[in-house]
C-alpha cells in the first residue's frame, strides 16, 4: 500500500485540517516539516529500537539486526512504501530521539500508558503482553507482585516495568539498568533478587538460559504500539499499514515465526 493522497488524509481528518493547510500558503513549505511530510518527501522511515532486546530486536551471529520488532518494522515500512532506516539506541534515549526528530517512530515494544499517550501518538496495538518476574533457578521466589516487597528488583531504566514497580511495590529496592545483559549478570551474581520484563521476552530468555526461570504467572496486561510524535496524518498512515498487515495475515505470521503463537491480539 502506498501513501493515501495528502488531500485524502486531510479530508479524513476533517475540513478544519484542510482550511488550516490552505491558509498557510508558502509558509507550510518553509516551516518545520511534520513527520508525515518528512517521510513522504524522503520515502524513508527512521526507526528507533534498542537492538539488545531479544527476541524483539538484537544482533544475529552476522551482526545484523533481527527479531520480531525488526521484521515488523521492515514490513510496516514496506506497506507504507518507505525504506526502513534503523537507529539503535539505549531504551532510555529512544523517546528523546523521537522528540528531537532524529527518528520518526519507535518500534521497541513500547507499552501504551496514559502518561505516554498524553505526550506521544501511538498506533493501534501490535502485540499484547504482561509483566513477568524472572528469578535464579532454585531460589525461593519471589513468585508474585506481593512477594517483591523488600526485594532488590532489576528493571530497565525508563521502562513500564520501572513505573509499575515504583507505583505498586513502593517498599521494593528498585535497581535500574540501561540494558538487559547487565541486570541478568547481577541476578546471577545475587546482587538482585528478581528482574521484571515482558512475558514474551522472558519465555524466550529462560528457554535459552536454563539458570533462570519465569517465576509465577504474568500480570498487569499491557498493549504495545508504535510510538511517534503527535501528528494525526502520520498516525493514520501507520494505523492503515498495521490494519493491512493484520487483514492479510502477515502480522500473525510474524508472531508465529518468533513465538509459535499469535501474540498480536
Amino acid at each position: 500500500m502506498r501513501f493515501p493522497a495528502r488531500r485524502d488524509i486531510l479530508l479524513a481528518l476533517g475540513a478544519g485540517g484542510v482550511l488550516a493547510l490552505a491558509g498557510c500558503g508558502d509558509k507550510a513549505k518553509d516551516g518545520p516539516q511534520t513527520t508525515a511530510q518528512r517521510v513522504e518527501a524522503t520515502k524513508t522511515l527512521r526507526i528507533g529500537l534498542e537492538g539488545t532486546y531479544p527476541p524483539f530486536n538484537f544482533q544475529d551471529k552476522d551482526g545484523q539486526l533481527a527479531g520480531f520488532d525488526v521484521d515488523f518494522a521492515r514490513a510496516l515500512a514496506a506497506q507504507m512504501g518507505l525504506k526502513p532506516v534503523f537507529s539503535p539506541s539505549p531504551f532510555a534515549g529512544l523517546l528523546g530521539a523521537l522528540e528531537s526528530r532524529r527518528i520518526d517512530v519507535v518500534v521497541n515494544q513500547i507499552t501504551i500508558t496514559p502518561e505516554r499517550a498524553a505526550k506521544y501518538d501511538f498506533s493501534k496495538p501490535y502485540t499484547v503482553s504482561g509483566i513477568q518476574i524472572i528469578t535464579l533457578k532454585g531460589k525461593a521466589g519471589p513468585y508474585s507482585p506481593a512477594d517483591l516487597a523488600g526485594k532488590k528488583v532489576g528493571v530497565g531504566l525508563g521502562t513500564n516495568y520501572e513505573s509499575w514497580a515504583r507505583a505498586n511495590v513502593p517498599t521494593a529496592d528498585i535497581r535500574t539498568y540501561d540494558d538487559d545483559p547487565t541486570k541478568y549478570q547481577d541476578l546471577k551474581a545475587g546482587r538482585i533478587d528478581a528482574v521484571l520484563n515482558d512475558r514474551l521476552v522472558a519465555a524466550d530468555f529462560v528457554k535459552n538460559s536454563p539458570e533462570f526461570v519465569a517465576s509465577g504467572p504474568a500480570f498487569a496486561a499491557q498493549n504495545q504500539g508504535v510510538a511517534m510524535l503527535k501528528d494525526p496524518a502520520m498516525k493514520v498512515m501507520v494505523d492503515q499499514a498495521i490494519d493491512a498487515m493484520r487483514a492479510d495475515g502477515r502480522l500473525a505470521a510474524l508472531s508465529q515465526k518468533w513465538f509459535g503463537a499469535d501474540v498480536t491480539r
